[in-house]
């Protein structure tokens, strides 16, 4: 059985750590799950980034989302649904690839800025072949608001050195653990290792109850307590920087609204 190299305390709930604000600390982010791979991060500024939008339809489509740039890891219809995005006409949409079919689009380097945030890609594969079987993928690195996010879209397999090193630190991980398409739970653990990542990790693209095409989220969290993982019945967390709370922190969001 995996352990995981980090410390965690029981938390049963994301409301306490909701104070950070209030205390004085640095104004958070907020983190919104859409199911998938789906997420949008705003800044106290109001700067949205958007990432790998779907429209899977056990999911919903979310209503009246609008975002300032709008990531795209990789081609696969479940990562590229840009009309869900109500300015997607008006966003930057950033492509990790060439907009060709999957497996014979080449990458297509990113780096730049929208408003506050600065915006990167890193090339990797949605395989453990050097993308012969499903081709290549992006992660994308936001730094916004002293907070540097990664999203790993759908990777398939451990990082290099030079892969680690142009992800450099992170605060914030995006990760998938579903298997089958992706890392596997396991698998994503080794990854998470390799990262380190500073203070909040999001398991994605993972099986749920209205949507079972890929594995859930257990074995991403074998080796951890249910009670040192921050499970949440909405769709979205404020981070914070509180100095009480366990970091990393395993953060599983509901995939639709609190009470939807």
């Amino acid at each position: 059985m995996h352990r995981w190299s980090f410390v965690l305390v029981a938390v049963f709930a994301l409301f306490p750590f909701a104070s950070a604000q209030e205390k004085g600390t640095t104004v958070p982010l907020v983190v919104t799950w859409h199911g998938q791979s789906f997420f949008t991060v705003k800044s106290p500024k109001g700067t949205t980034i958007a990432f790998d939008p779907h429209f899977v339809t056990a999911y919903g489509r979310p209503e009246g989302l609008k975002a300032d740039a709008v990531t795209i890891s990789h081609n696969h219809t479940d990562h590229t649904a840009l009309y869900v995005i109500e300015n997607a006409k008006e966003a930057k949409v950033l492509r990790g690839l060439t907009e060709r079919a999957n497996k014979t689009a080449e990458w297509a380097p990113v780096d730049t800025a929208v408003k506050d945030a600065k915006i990167y890609s890193v090339n990797l594969y949605h395989d453990s072949s050097e993308g012969m079987q499903r081709g290549k993928n992006a992660a994308f690195v936001v730094e916004l608001d002293g907070w540097r996010i990664c999203h790993l879209g759908d990777l398939g397999h451990k990082l290099t050195p030079e892969q680690l090193k142009k992800i450099g630190k992170v605060d914030v991980l995006m990760v998938p653990v579903g298997g089958i398409y992706t890392l596997n739970g396991s698998e994503a653990q080794e990854v998470v290792e390799q990262i380190r990542p500073k203070e909040y990790i999001f398991p994605m693209h993972y099986g749920t109850k209205v949507f079972d095409e890929v594995l859930p989220v257990t074995e991403f969290l074998d080796g951890v307590e249910k009670a040192r993982i921050a499970v949440s019945d909405d769709n979205k967390v404020t981070l914070n920087r509180d100095p009480q709370r366990p970091r990393p922190l395993i953060v599983q969001l509901h995939y639709w609204p609190k009470g939807k």
